[in-house]
């Protein structure tokens, strides 16, 4: 099920990040502008919540002072940038259903607070008419093909580890008219967009699913097994059932909602059968199935059968969907049972002033929204380095966030960053044109 042409869609594709980020930006500077020209909406440059964003990995922009300069530059204030992804305006794109539900959530957004810690919302700095107007294109689902002609829709992109990493609700119900079978993406591992999938995304838009299907490699299972990346060619089947509880732990939080589970192995060329059989001995015993999937080297023949098995897992009636929390829990026994009930944690580590601000929001009546924890994609702690199911941790939140808007609370957990930086040696460095003109070393 590759989707094409991936050189334009991992680059600009259709301009829906690049509208996102004109939209973002437009209330940056409406915000900025607002003070500068006397401040009506009694803004405390000091308490503006509402950060940047570019498109990019650029640890520098994390923290910045903006409006330096002089008078004419503005007031001086402390600012800073996120990527693109995790924009609350990336969140409201994908969580909205129609453009007016669009521009009623932009406009529900809280930018600021005053001195007596009343909200400013963006309605307020009027600026949701023209972030509509530069998202109405961006709304629309992206359709794109498959290198054997299947339909698939690619829309939005807020990332699982720091944003709610699910596709646009109006990509899934259109898909929903047209289809007898969806298949939606929650990437970043079932404890982030499956945990985020069924308590945001399904509760905000509606629908359920009838069946969830898990990608497992071999190469992941060996890793969890204590085996470093670099030896994962070789073949140890010992490691493969060592590092199997990573997998069952994904297995049994998605059960704990209620849908059937089927998994599926990612097959790559250097897995041995012995490895591949652990992998299905393994979770046969925890009451699922799983099927090896050849679609990378085979196409569609190579996951018939899976998709066969999908259909009548989908079919069959077994799901019963329930969330983990409901609505009325508080918010900050709502990041208790995630931590406890996905990530398998002692508790949630926050200090008085996190709690406090919690409380804060439910008095203004924002108790009811759902969490979307910003964590690791690694571990199931916050730690990156601990693999396999590990036990006798604790969830520390760093910071909480108010994302009024798309209709969340953010919890950002250990050293997690919403502005990502480049590695060492980023993959920058090999991309290029050739000679013919064509892209190289963007995979």
């Amino acid at each position: 099920a590759q989707v094409v042409p991936m050189e334009d869609m991992n680059l600009h594709f259709t301009g829906d990040f690049h509208a996102i980020t004109s939209a973002h930006s437009l209330l940056s500077a409406m915000i900025d502008n607002h003070i500068y020209w006397g401040n009506e909406a009694q803004i405390d440059q000091r308490r503006v919540t509402w950060r940047r964003v570019v498109d990019m990995n650029d640890r520098s922009l994390r923290q910045i002072t903006s409006s330096l300069g002089g008078v004419a530059n503005g007031f001086p204030r402390e600012d800073g940038f996120d990527i693109t992804v995790a924009s609350e305006v990336m969140a409201i794109l994908c969580l909205a259903r129609d453009l007016k539900d669009l521009e009623r959530r932009l406009g529900d957004m809280i930018v600021a607070y005053r001195r007596d810690k009343t909200p400013v919302f963006c309605r307020d700095i009027k600026a949701a008419g023209a972030m509509t107007v530069l998202l109405k294109d961006a709304m629309q689902p992206n359709l794109v093909q498959t290198l054997e002609n299947n339909p698939a829709f690619v829309h939005g992109g807020p990332f699982a580890n720091i944003a709610h990493g699910c596709n646009s609700v109006i990509a899934t119900t259109t898909a929903l008219k047209l289809a007898d079978y969806v298949v939606t993406e929650a990437g970043f591992g079932a404890d982030l967009g499956a945990e985020k999938f069924m308590n945001i995304k399904c509760r905000k838009a509606g629908i359920a699913p009838d069946a969830v299907v898990i990608v497992a490699t071999v190469r992941a299972m060996k890793m969890n097994g204590g085996v470093a990346k670099a030896d994962l060619g070789a073949e140890n089947v010992e490691a493969v059932k060592a590092g199997c509880p990573n997998l069952g732990r994904h297995i049994a939080n998605v059960k704990s909602f209620g849908v059937p589970v089927i998994v599926g192995i990612n097959h790559f060329a250097g897995d041995s059968e012995a490895e591949v059989q652990a992998v299905k001995d393994y979770v046969a015993e925890q009451g699922s199935e799983a099927v090896l999937c050849k679609h990378w080297a085979e196409g569609g023949a190579g996951i018939e059968e899976m998709a066969r098995k999908v259909a009548d897992l989908a079919d069959s009636g077994a799901a019963q969907f329930k969330a983990l929390y409901p609505d009325e829990m508080p918010l900050f026994e709502k990041i208790e049972a995630i931590a406890k009930g996905i990530y398998h944690a002692d508790g949630v580590d926050a200090d008085g002033k996190i709690k406090a601000q919690l409380k804060e929001w439910e008095a203004q009546g924002y108790g009811t929204l759902p969490i979307c924890v910003a964590k690791t994609q690694y571990s199931f702690t916050t730690d990156p380095t601990r693999r396999g199911a590990p036990t006798g941790h604790r969830l520390p939140v760093r910071e909480v966030r108010l994302s009024a808007g798309a209709g969340f609370v953010v919890a950002i957990c250990g050293e997690i960053m919403t502005m990502p930086g480049l590695p060492r040696v980023p993959a920058s460095e090999s991309i290029r044109l050739n000679d013919e003109g064509l892209i190289e070393g963007l995979f």
